[in-house]
């Protein structure tokens, strides 16, 4: 079952900069306002060209809105997602959050078997979580495309 507007996010554990440094899911995400958004892959073409980018660039609108945090999630590994980050900018604007094992994007029921990107991957979707429950959820309908998980389609929800 995928979750849906006013479930209560999974408990899992993501991994930022490097194996090493788990992030709690529940702890990241159970106060405040938050965006989490999710990837295919790391240096794909069309993360790389517009969706991570679009998030990038809106971070400061995204925060005027009352958004604490902005995460990218992938199923890839912490270090890729670190070296992703670092080639798009996102410092200070967007963490990088790793899924190597799709345990996060499971638990959501928003896994995808993506052969051609190498196995299980993430849908492609954005999310509005406010003190750990879903407040907003988009996600693509085919899984991949780039229309209603985009940051100016998230914006204007908000």
């Amino acid at each position: 079952m995928s979750i849906e507007v006013g479930s209560v996010l999974p408990s899992a554990q993501l991994h930022e900069g490097n194996p090493g440094n788990a992030v709690d899911v529940t702890e990241a995400f159970g106060t405040g306002k938050h965006v989490i958004f999710a990837v295919p892959g790391a240096f794909t073409p069309g993360c790389s060209k517009t969706h991570l980018p679009g998030y990038v660039e809106a971070a400061g609108r995204l925060k005027a809105k009352g958004i604490q945090s902005i995460a990218c999630v992938a199923v890839n590994d912490a270090f890729v997602m670190e070296a992703w980050g670092k080639d798009q900018g996102t410092a200070g604007k967007v963490r990088m959050l790793a899924d190597p094992l799709a345990a996060f994007t499971k638990a959501l029921g928003l896994d995808v078997d993506a052969a051609a990107l190498g196995g299980t991957r993430s849908k492609r979707y954005a999310m509005v979580v406010e003190d750990g429950k879903v407040t907003e959820l988009q996600v693509e309908p085919d899984g991949f495309g780039l229309s209603c998980s985009l940051a100016p389609s998230l914006l204007e929800r908000l």
